[in-house]
């Protein structure tokens, strides 16, 4: 199984960056360049994203936080783990599986549980998973790209505008992701449940939530920290789904104080 891409940048203790679904790593270029004076930062693609292979063989949730996994091997024993959406996820599934070498957690718009049901009202309708699934079978990029506009809906016009114009301007620098891989974190979200795994993650763990997030609800990161043993809530209240974007300088300094300890 081939290494995922990679960029390594900075000198300074290990932050390891995972991006959401249908995007890249060039997502987070400000925020690893806000960083790198102070952390050495492994950006990655997801499997079947920007540069990275798919490999359909290994599409299940463990196989990929493997690929991530054995990736990273060569590169570092011990980090921080940043994960953004679906990424959040699987960094999820890194801290529970293979938690000796994380040192410390953070999550961003990430929920345990992406639809709403009878014991989870923290969760996203089954009506837009729906709807996802329906455009992913008819244009993957059209799907990916009305995607991009939900994770700015209801903030500011002119933050919207600059933080779609940085999603879009990293997959068309860096290339889109592959039609299954995007299927295959659609299925992740209608079925995955990791809360029975929430008490497993026994390191100190950072949730930022968008006050205004349509996807991810900001009920949704509350709960998640609070179900956290060692968790800690932040809620930027005027940004959306991708905060670090919206709010880059009061990011860059919340996350750097929460890795600085």
């Amino acid at each position: 199984m081939s290494a995922l891409y990679c960029e390594v940048s900075g000198r300074g203790r290990d932050l390891v960056l995972l991006h959401g679904w249908g995007l890249n790593l060039r997502v987070w270029d400000g925020l690893a360049g806000a960083l790198t004076a102070r952390f050495r930062v492994i950006a990655i693609d997801l499997p079947g994203h920007g540069r990275s292979d798919w490999d359909a063989s290994a599409g299940t949730p463990a196989a990929q936080a493997w690929r991530v996994h054995e990736t990273l091997a060569p590169l570092t024993r011990r980090y921080a783990l940043l994960g953004w959406s679906l990424g959040g996820q699987l960094a999820l599934d890194l801290a529970t599986a293979l938690p000796s070498g994380i040192e410390r957690l953070a999550l961003i718009a990430t929920t345990p549980r992406f639809l709403a049901g009878p014991d989870w009202r923290c969760g996203t309708a089954p009506a837009l998973l729906a709807r996802l699934e329906r455009q992913l079978r008819e244009d993957s990029g059209r799907t990916v790209r009305e995607f991009l506009k939900l994770q700015v809906r209801g903030v500011a016009p002119r933050t919207a505008s600059r933080v779609l114009a940085r999603l879009k301007g990293a997959l068309a620098a860096h290339g889109a992701a592959q039609p299954e891989a995007l299927a295959r974190g659609l299925d992740r979200l209608r079925c995955g449940d990791l809360r029975p795994a929430l008490p497993l993650v026994r390191i100190p763990a950072l949730v930022v939530s968008g006050g205004l997030d349509r996807i991810t609800p900001a009920a949704a990161g509350r709960a998640l920290a609070a179900a956290l043993p060692k968790g800690r809530y932040v809620e930027f209240a005027r940004a959306a789904h991708a905060p670090f974007l919206s709010s880059p300088a009061r990011f860059a300094q919340v996350l750097t104080e929460f890795l600085r300890g």
